[in-house]
């Protein structure tokens, strides 16, 4: 499916940022913290755009069987 390659990017985002959400917890560094929680935004988003792809070639799937 077309949105496939948006969530598994997704996925890696949102890791990503939790890995440096997770390093600048430990060195206290405000700025790290931030960039992690954006990227996991970003991630989370990514995977939606997946999941809404998916979901338009299932009703463009549905719409020509229908006329077919």
């Amino acid at each position: 499916m077309g949105g496939e390659k948006d969530r598994t990017e997704g996925r890696w985002d949102e890791a990503k940022g939790r890995v440096k959400e997770a390093a600048g917890d430990l060195t206290d560094d405000r700025d790290k913290q931030a960039e992690g929680q954006v990227d996991q935004t970003k991630g989370k988003a990514k995977q939606a755009k997946g999941h809404v792809k998916d979901a338009k070639e299932k009703v463009e799937e549905s719409i020509k069987e229908a006329f077919d």
